[in-house]
């Protein structure tokens, strides 16, 4: 029987402008909001921390909080 990679979340390496693939899956969740996120429509993460974000706002704030602004 083949494993289906729906509707479970991918691991990835987060690079500039790219990720890489470390745990097949279709989505990530997004580390502010908790919001699945489908590997298409990611587009916002933080290479420093390793973390996905669901939007530019919520990349924005977790930048902000981050150097505690």
């Amino acid at each position: 029987m083949l494993m289906s990679n729906r509707d479970r979340p991918a691991r990835l390496h987060y690079m500039a402008y790219s990720f890489r693939v470390l745990q097949a899956g279709d989505h990530v969740v997004c580390s502010v909001s908790g919001q699945k996120i489908p590997l298409e429509d990611l587009r916002y993460w933080s290479i420093a921390r390793q973390e996905p974000y669901a939007s530019a706002e919520i990349s924005a704030r977790a930048e902000l909080k981050a150097r505690g602004l």
